[in-house]
């Protein structure tokens, strides 16, 4: 059986259930907004350490070459882009990281034009982790940071260039990728 816990995070805090009702008959709900990640851009831009997650994350994806500046060809449409932010916590819940992911827009994609076929990961991942439990081996987890990044493209796909992060004077410009960007099919 699974030994269920706390996190540290919330410890100072009083918990009650979805359904809790006041002594005025009135439904509680609680929900803890410390620390939550940015939902738009905008919000992000605010903070030092978001934009900072949002340079490191572009100097990986330059130091993987996984695009390079072109023109658009006129019978190609760029894909748009997108922040994604998350916020990464110690076991008893500080701030460790900021961690921003530019991700393509991928659901404006074309079957047959923009891809032709998906392939996802998640079920080798499954197979190797119900392997290791049919034989009772350990598994380790380890994050390899731009791993994603490593697929390269058979497709020819194009992406915008990040909000704020325009090369100045080639604004008018896209990203063609070599390798695979966060989102896409």
């Amino acid at each position: 059986m699974r030994q269920r816990r706390l996190p540290a995070k919330l410890h100072d805090y009083e918990i009650a259930t979805d359904n809790a009702v006041s002594e005025e008959g009135e439904l509680i709900q609680f929900s803890i907004l410390i620390d939550s990640e940015p939902i738009s851009y905008k919000e992000a831009m605010k903070e030092q350490g978001w934009h900072d997650a949002m340079m490191e994350e572009l100097r990986s994806i330059e130091k993987n070459n996984t695009r390079k500046l072109v023109n658009l060809p006129s019978n190609k449409k760029a894909i748009d882009v997108k922040w994604v932010f998350k916020v990464k916590l110690s076991p008893k819940g500080k701030i460790v990281k900021h961690k921003a992911r530019l991700f393509a827009k991928g659901f404006l994609q074309r079957p047959g034009v923009d891809y032709f076929e998906v392939f996802a990961p998640v079920a080798r991942t499954r197979l190797v982790v119900a392997l290791a439990c049919g034989g009772g081996w350990s598994l380790f987890h380890l994050n390899v940071k731009p791993a994603f990044l490593n697929g390269p493209l058979e497709e020819e796909v194009y992406v915008s260039q990040p909000l704020d992060f325009a090369l100045k004077g080639k604004e008018h410009m896209v990203y063609k990728l070599d390798k695979a960007l966060y989102g896409l099919k």
